[in-house]
């Protein structure tokens, strides 16, 4: 009997350690900028908090779906032919870059009228958002199957909508400031730099891990 104790009380902390790391690495991850916080924060500080907030919606629907392409399909064809992973960064990369391009040119009264980001965009850059992979593969449990995973997913669901929250008023914040400078374009042409930079730190980590 005491044995048995023993055991499940061992189970139970593993279990528990196990969630631990997975809830703390889930929002330190969502917390690193990226393609899709850059947006957000775009967003409020061009169209404000109210206005931005829909694309929450956005950014959970392109991850979950994300997630599940990944982990149904997409996930054994990366992992035995290395040339799809590459040809995968190569379009995300494209795309990251229009985007960067996009968010430099917009001028002063597309930022006032709140149109500079919009729901297709963030949800098509959280879909090739490499952070999925993380989610996918590393984060969430290898061995469980879709019912089991359940669980995981609402965690991740809440997760993000909080954290993408928390960007979206750091962007308003941010917004706030450069509007006093009188440079409204000063919030879009960083989130386009940073875009860039973004890229360019995907690509070196790929470097790095071969």
């Amino acid at each position: 009997m005491t044995q048995i104790k023993i055991d499940g009380c061992q189970t139970c902390y593993s279990v528990f350690m196990t969630f631990l790391t997975f809830f703390v690495g889930t929002y330190f991850l969502l917390a690193v900028p990226g393609p899709t916080n850059t947006l957000l924060a775009t967003s409020g500080a061009g169209a404000g908090i109210s206005r931005s907030l829909h694309l929450l919606a956005a950014e959970l629907c392109g991850y979950l779906l994300a997630i599940a392409v990944l982990r149904l399909a997409l996930g054994p064809i990366i992992s035995d032919i290395p040339i799809a992973a590459l040809l995968l960064r190569v379009a995300v990369t494209i795309y990251i870059l229009c985007l960067a391009v996009m968010l430099w040119r917009v001028n002063t009264r597309e930022l006032r009228g709140g149109a500079a980001v919009t729901f297709g965009q963030v949800l098509l850059t959280t879909l090739l958002n490499p952070k999925a992979l993380v989610f996918a593969f590393l984060l969430l449990p290898l061995g469980a199957g879709p019912l089991e995973l359940l669980p995981w997913l609402g965690v991740i669901a809440l997760q993000i909508l909080t954290a993408g929250a928390a960007w979206i008023i750091l962007g308003a914040t941010l917004g706030r400031g450069a509007r006093r400078l009188g440079r409204p374009d000063l919030v879009t042409r960083t989130g386009a730099v940073t875009l860039v930079a973004v890229t360019g730190l995907i690509w070196l980590q790929s470097f790095l891990v071969a």
